[in-house]
């Protein structure tokens, strides 16, 4: 849980999950011509309360995508505790793209055209980022992958793969032939 909802009482919690849940069904609704004022009333608050707790909507794409890293983050260090490093390479990317393809916006956030505020969750970031690289340099020391293969790589292919989210699960087949590229035989 990030530091800002921990110093928060119980119900500006509520309120503040209220509003990212409603933020995240209207973006992936209609993008980023959603209002401010539209997710206010979708969260049943009031825009000041929206304000108290995102002063705008980079902040509030920000937390979308700071919550979703919380949550690979915990899938990163299970995946982190596999003894094959294939299998853990494996169980984060396929995990991480699991989680994300309910969650149109996240993936709106992060393939958008606007830069995510990186700032306002740089301790999710890192967090994510840090295990994701050490479960890549294992797989290539373990011989896995080719030898060039770098966490910027993951990163390459999973925003591919989230591209080719649709229902018929087109980002699996994306997914198929990346990791047929990138896997030592």
């Amino acid at each position: 849980m990030a530091a800002v909802e921990r110093s928060l009482r119980a119900d500006a919690r509520r309120n503040r999950e209220a509003v990212l849940d409603a933020a995240a069904e209207l973006f992936a609704q209609d993008g980023e011509n959603v209002q401010m004022d539209q997710i206010a009333a979708r969260a049943g608050l009031g825009v000041g309360t929206l304000y108290r707790h995102f002063v705008d909507k980079q902040a509030l794409r920000a937390a979308i995508i700071g919550r979703r890293f919380e949550a690979v983050t915990k899938l990163a260090r299970e995946a982190e505790k596999q003894d094959d490093a294939w299998a853990a390479f494996e169980m984060l990317l396929y995990g991480y793209l699991e989680s994300v393809e309910p969650d149109a916006a996240f993936r709106f956030s992060i393939l958008g055209a606007e830069e995510p505020t990186w700032a306002d969750i740089e301790a999710e970031k890192v967090a994510f980022a840090e295990i994701m690289d050490r479960i890549c340099r294992h797989a290539v020391d373990a011989g896995h992958l080719r030898a060039d293969f770098t966490a910027a790589d993951f990163v390459l292919i999973s925003r591919g793969a989230m591209a080719n989210v649709s229902e018929r699960g087109g980002w699996r087949r994306f997914l198929e032939l990346q990791l047929d590229g990138i896997r030592v035989a």
